[in-house]
């Protein structure tokens, strides 16, 4: 296990597995955190996540300085219940130059750990369901364990 290192991006945790959510400033990126979260999803963190690597998955936790507040555009930091840990799944960036195809999913490193990625136009349609379409055809399988030990907490 790597001591854990600081990411800007925010995340969620669906089904017991990790999505990153990365792009520009201004391009949605916690606002597609609620829309999933009202789908069912647990935030792990908004702006900055906690990464470290425990043998070959990429784990994320929450940052300690933002902790459990997602960003909701006009009306401030709101507290959100928090999956603690999670492994990494899937990262999804939000850039207007996405391609409008793809076939599989580019492999990024993070951490030197190997991690599907898919760019997703952020003025596409509904970013929500696309992204859990993507994790369920591109992203890594989560063991039940892991499953498990994602409970959120309040």
């Amino acid at each position: 296990m790597t001591p854990p290192f600081s990411r800007q991006s925010t995340c969620v945790a669906i089904g017991g597995r990790a999505v990153l959510i990365e792009g520009p400033p201004g391009t949605g990126k916690s606002a597609l955190a609620l829309a999933l979260i009202d789908r069912g999803a647990t935030l792990i963190g908004d702006d900055s996540v906690l990464l470290s690597t425990e043998g070959d998955k990429l784990v994320a936790q929450p940052h300690p300085n933002t902790h459990g507040l997602l960003e909701v555009r006009n009306l401030g930091l709101l507290p959100f219940p928090v999956c603690e840990s999670a492994p990494v799944a899937l990262a999804v960036m939000l850039d207007a130059d996405a391609p409008r195809y793809i076939e599989q999913a580019q492999i990024i490193a993070i951490g030197g750990v190997s991690v599907p990625c898919l760019r997703l136009w952020p003025d596409g349609g509904p970013l929500a369901l696309k992204v859990e379409l993507a994790l369920a055809r591109f992203g890594w399988p989560a063991s039940a364990s892991e499953s498990a030990a994602s409970a959120p907490s309040s």
